[in-house]
């Protein structure tokens, strides 16, 4: 793609608002629709493009699988941290009203930890799926000879 000079730029203008529409999405999630899984799957989006475009290992160098494999395992710890912390508190698993002085509060607390943990994970979990689909043909490529 690097004789697409259009279509790089265009991409290197786009990714920082589908980023940004990501965050939003995610921080948005508890008053409307939206949450962990979409904001995840729309930031991991904006690494696809960008593999796209400017190639699978340029890509990886901006996002390596290190740190994809620490995205998968803190969002995963965060969510689960999250009912564990509850029941550290005396409610139940994933109980939020326990996370705060007022049950209210507790709850807000609650579903921005799970949403974030969830999003944390879902974007590690989709990049990891494409750099490892858009990879395979090259591991092939190697065993070959």
């Amino acid at each position: 793609m690097s004789h697409h000079l259009v279509v790089r730029v265009i991409a290197k203008l786009l990714i920082p608002f589908i980023i940004l529409y990501a965050l939003y999405v995610q921080f948005h999630g508890d008053f409307g629709p939206g949450g962990g899984f979409q904001a995840g799957v729309i930031f991991a989006s904006a690494f696809v493009l960008y593999a796209l475009v400017y190639g699978l290992e340029a890509a990886q160098k901006v996002l390596p699988e290190t740190a994809l494999r620490v995205g998968i395992a803190l969002g995963l710890l965060i969510y689960g941290g999250t009912g564990v912390l509850a029941m550290i508190l005396g409610g139940e698993f994933l109980n939020y009203s326990m996370l705060a002085h007022d049950s209210a509060h507790g709850q807000h607390y609650g579903i921005f930890a799970i949403e974030f943990g969830v999003g944390l994970t879902v974007a590690s979990v989709m990049a990891s799926i494409f750099f490892n689909f858009a990879g395979r043909g090259e591991n092939l490529d190697d065993k070959e000879e």
